[in-house]
């Protein structure tokens, strides 16, 4: 098991979050779901027999859902990003994630469980952190734009002579 692994905390749906990750994601899969028992159904208020966790795993990448109650909100301060390399990638990753959720700025936005994501090109980090200031400058100007990302604009805007 790696030594850190997200630990996601749902009201009372994470089984559903579960099966609606593992649909999005070709290389996914329940790892294990463990049960309310008797005492911890007294304890928690969860109906016995109900998922309390389900460990999970994502294109390799291990996460934990809890059904722990109302207690807790998902927030922006944290998201998932999700590296594409191609944009038919982000088109379906977006359209995926986003269906029942809501749609933010620069690549972001959250699914309907209220979970944050990024959609991203795999090369964003390396045309941002370019060298070359106009460019990553053309870049973020045409970023800020977005909602979804489009990579030929991204390119475009890379690829541009400064004025």
């Amino acid at each position: 098991m790696p030594k850190i692994t997200p630990f996601l905390w749902f009201d009372n749906n994470a089984e559903e979050a579960v099966k609606f990750y593992t649909s999005i994601f070709k290389k996914s899969k329940v790892l294990v779901v463990t049960r309310y028992g008797k005492s911890g159904a007294a304890a928690s208020g969860r109906p016995e027999g109900s998922a309390m966790t389900i460990a999970f795993e994502l294109e390799g990448q291990k996460f934990v859902a809890l059904n722990g109650g109302p207690y807790f909100k998902f927030t922006e301060a944290v998201s998932f990003v999700v590296n594409c390399k191609t944009q038919a990638e982000i088109d379906k990753f977006w359209k995926k994630l986003s269906a029942g959720g809501k749609e933010s700025q620069c690549g972001w936005l959250k699914d309907k469980f209220g979970l944050s994501w990024q959609i991203v090109p795999d090369n964003l980090g390396k045309i941002l952190g370019s060298k070359d200031e106009a460019k990553t400058q053309r870049v973020m100007k045409a970023l800020l734009k977005m909602q979804k990302l489009d990579v030929k604009t991204l390119q475009k805007a890379f690829a541009a002579k400064s004025v």
